[in-house]
């Protein structure tokens, strides 16, 4: 397993620093992410810095952890080490979070720091600690069609990027006419996923299910990939068909390859979003096994603001390059539609460094 490979990379840890980052969203909310920096002594002598990203949804727990900071995580340790001593750490030391997957949230943020810092301090990239390559990433650009939903950001985005694809989250207000308006003014092959967020629950995004709705937007995109429905008495017929489970995929459920396991059938697709899973022993031996069993993947992103972007979109270059990628640069999930936006698929870095996409995180 590609986590044997580095698992015992050496890792020195001199200071544990946080960052708070907070940015206006596409989606009509203020996201806020706590960036961590671990600092050692690099293979010149001079200070190398690792960096990772708690994507935690609660704004109040990155306000807490400025607050309170983290437990004390300096000295001597391999990548394995550090997280054997994340198991016994709590990491929300000023009270738990609303939600238990946020605990695997910031572990990732950690483990990620801790991964770019060691391949620093050995002076190699993730990609040749792996034995992978950096190959072009494909990505669709995920957007919400507002309320009443309409059209406009997606032609907007057309308009400055001819070809782009999608992902969209289908609602109870996709009637006909919305469909319609879709297909004609986009076209129906460009929406690549929609996620249907039947899985979600206790969120804001919550969306119960809806057979209609379902049955509407599985006619309408047969080429889509359709993400995480709700299965009950009502939508689980739709999904009888051999030829609508082979293009369903999962993502919220899954955080660890017991998860994957325990799905309704085995999937044809997951949508794999690294803090989910908290570890990256838990994360690669996830990839394996759909690696081996012909699952297909693509990446997921949660409003990432800092070096968490490129850790999501390093990890697709280097495992599913190809698939449905929902890892746009940051500049899509911008409130308004700026002109430059990035085309895909993104060319990976000239001269890779660490476990980053570039060398400038704010460049991701």
């Amino acid at each position: 397993m590609d986590y044997e490979r580095i698992a015992d990379l050496s890792l020195s840890i001199d200071d544990v620093s946080t960052e708070r980052l907070e940015r206006e969203t596409s989606s009509g909310f203020t996201r806020v992410t706590t960036e961590f920096a671990l600092s050692g002594v690099g293979p010149d002598g001079e200070t190398a810095v690792g960096r990772g990203e708690d994507v935690t949804y609660e704004t109040a727990d990155h306000d807490a952890l400025a607050e309170s900071g983290l437990p004390g995580s300096t000295g001597e340790y391999t990548i394995d080490s550090f997280s054997s001593h994340l198991e016994s750490v709590d990491l929300f030391p000023a009270g738990a979070p609303d939600r238990e997957v946020f605990r695997n949230y910031r572990r990732w943020g950690l483990e990620s720091a801790a991964l770019d810092l060691a391949l620093r301090q050995a002076g190699t990239t993730v990609a040749s600690a792996l034995d992978r390559s950096l190959e072009p990433v494909r990505f669709v650009a995920s957007t919400r069609l507002g309320d009443p939903p309409t059209t406009d950001r997606l032609e907007r985005l057309r308009e400055r990027v001819p070809g782009l694809e999608f992902k969209l989250d289908p609602t109870t207000a996709w009637d006909d006419s919305v469909v319609t308006a879709l297909d004609e003014t986009i076209g129906a092959d460009a929406i690549r996923i929609l996620d249907l967020k039947g899985q979600y629950e206790g969120t804001e995004v919550d969306t119960p299910a809806d057979p209609e709705l379902y049955r509407r937007v599985l006619e309408a995109f047969p080429e889509a990939v359709i993400e995480d429905p709700a299965l009950t008495d009502e939508t689980e017929p739709l999904f009888d068909d051999p030829a609508v489970r082979a293009r369903t995929s999962w993502d919220a459920p899954i955080d660890g390859l017991e998860d994957v396991e325990a799905l309704p059938w085995e999937p044809d697709w997951l949508n794999i979003k690294p803090s989910r899973f908290g570890s990256l022993e838990s994360l690669l031996e996830t990839l394996a096994h759909c690696d081996e069993r012909g699952i297909r993947l693509y990446g997921g992103g949660q409003f990432e603001l800092g070096v968490g972007r490129g850790h999501i979109q390093t990890l697709a270059s280097l495992y599913y390059p190809d698939g449905p990628n929902d890892v746009a640069p940051r500049a899509y999930n911008d409130s308004a539609v700026g002109d430059g936006l990035p085309t895909s698929p993104l060319a990976p870095p000239l001269e890779p460094s660490g476990f980053r996409w570039t060398t400038d995180a704010d460049a991701a």
